[in-house]
């Protein structure tokens, strides 16, 4: 997960630790007494758009995929709070930091466009004659058409 100061995203993308800025506060999760005094609560800012880690290409990908997570300056911020401890808050953070940015640097699936069944095409053209027939019995009554 860290070899030599760094976070293996993938096997072309190592972010080195320098990069990330780890603040620490306190929790509100578990802890009893220790919950008021010790800070557990691990907050991790990464600056997508100034990163020398990544490409150009992998900036936009992740700001595309990730905006509701980036901040207007272009730091992607994650925090923990799950456990009483500040090391595993840590890693905690870091773990869905990495997964995050595996999910947001997956290749798109192609679409591979299919036909619609015949059969299936026929059942919803009789539908809408169906839907379209009862609509036009709602329309105004002509008396001479009543003695039909």
């Amino acid at each position: 997960m860290k070899p030599e100061g760094g976070i293996v995203i993938s096997s072309e993308l190592i972010i080195r630790m320098g990069e990330f800025l780890f603040e620490v506060s306190r929790s509100g999760g578990p802890g009893g007494q220790n919950v008021n005094k010790v800070s557990t609560k691990v907050t991790l800012r990464f600056n997508v758009t100034g990163s020398p880690s990544l490409t150009g290409e992998q900036k936009s990908l992740i700001v595309s995929r990730l905006e509701n997570r980036i901040t207007g300056s272009g730091d992607l911020i994650l925090s923990s709070q799950r456990f009483r401890t500040q090391k595993e808050n840590r890693l905690e953070v870091i773990r869905r930091f990495i997964t995050l940015l595996q999910t947001a640097l997956l290749p798109e699936k192609e679409r591979v466009s299919t036909r619609v069944p015949f059969a299936q095409r026929q059942s919803r053209l009789a539908d809408k004659k169906y839907r379209g027939r009862i609509k036009s019995k709602r329309g105004r009554i002509n008396p001479g058409e009543m003695d039909e």
